[in-house]
């Protein structure tokens, strides 16, 4: 599968320690699985997660499902063991939290070599830092951390995410500028389908690529909002149809629901059916 279309439409924490976690992961609907080293492990279980999440994913079974590693801040006394030992895991993604700097990506790479790199955006000067962040050789990824940033810029919880809206613009600006995978931050009240419902779209409208999700039983409402609904694969596959026959009747112009279709709502359409194919092919593998 073309990696540029590959779905990333329901992004779920796992604690790297569990493995009733880990095992559950297998069975799971989602499209990729952030393994986690860091807040979902207690101080005392980090050397013991290390090789717990080693094991699970040397026995497989996770099927085409992305597998990140969320290792500790290289700046705790666990980031570079866990780094470490990421980079001998069968993982395809290393995810490093609280990235404030290029600087930062480069002492990961130092460790990690060519493994690609995520990053946890969710600190005031990473939002500052984003474009050169993006930008870096080994970025391949960006990871809102909404929960952090919201205490850091000391912000208010709101429907509308109006206090974060400067935060994920300029990531989703620096991530599309770059061509990198973006994901939404968490929606907390996991409980509560129809928040995320509306926080998913939100999401989705803005640009994002999926959601990171807390909990098995938000899977189904973030994979259903990122993937194309029927209504636009209809509009798109009349789309490029009028478009090809304007084009073989030598006219300049295609009209579709009494709107101009030009050359860059045909590409729009043609991502919209490939996104649905590479969907298909997930579930159908």
């Amino acid at each position: 599968m073309d990696p540029r279309l590959r779905p990333y439409r329901s992004v779920l924490y796992i604690p790297g320690s569990r493995d009733r976690a880990l095992d559950k992961a297998r069975s799971l609907p989602v499209d990729a699985i952030i393994f986690d080293l860091e807040d979902a492990v207690a101080a005392d279980e980090k050397e013991n997660a290390r090789e717990t999440l080693k094991g699970a994913l040397a026995a497989g079974g996770y099927g085409a499902r992305v597998k990140i590693v969320r290792i500790n801040g290289l700046d705790t006394e666990w980031g570079r063991a866990d780094a470490e030992a990421v980079r001998d895991m069968d993982a395809d993604v290393v995810l490093l939290p609280k990235v404030n700097s290029a600087a930062d990506v480069d002492a990961l790479a130092a460790i990690t070599g060519e493994l690609p790199i995520w990053a946890m955006m969710e600190t005031s000067r990473g939002m500052l830092n984003a474009a050169e962040i993006a930008a870096h050789p080994l970025m391949a990824g960006f990871v809102m951390g909404t929960n952090d940033l919201a205490k850091e810029l000391q912000t208010r919880f709101r429907p509308d995410r109006l206090p974060m809206m400067t935060s994920l613009g300029l990531c989703l600006l620096a991530a599309k500028a770059e061509g990198l995978i973006i994901i939404d931050g968490v929606y907390n009240a996991f409980k509560d389908a129809e928040g995320l419902a509306a926080e998913c779209a939100q999401g989705r409208d803005m640009g994002f690529d999926g959601k990171t999700l807390i909990h098995p039983a938000q899977v189904d409402v973030a994979n259903t909002a990122f993937a194309p609904s029927d209504d636009e694969i209809e509009l798109a596959r009349r789309q490029i149809s009028a478009f090809e026959e304007t084009e073989a009747q030598g006219q300049g112009v295609a009209v579709v629901d009494g709107k101009i279709v030009e050359n860059l709502h045909v590409a729009t359409a043609r991502e919209i059916l490939a996104k649905a194919e590479a969907i298909s092919a997930l579930q159908a593998g």
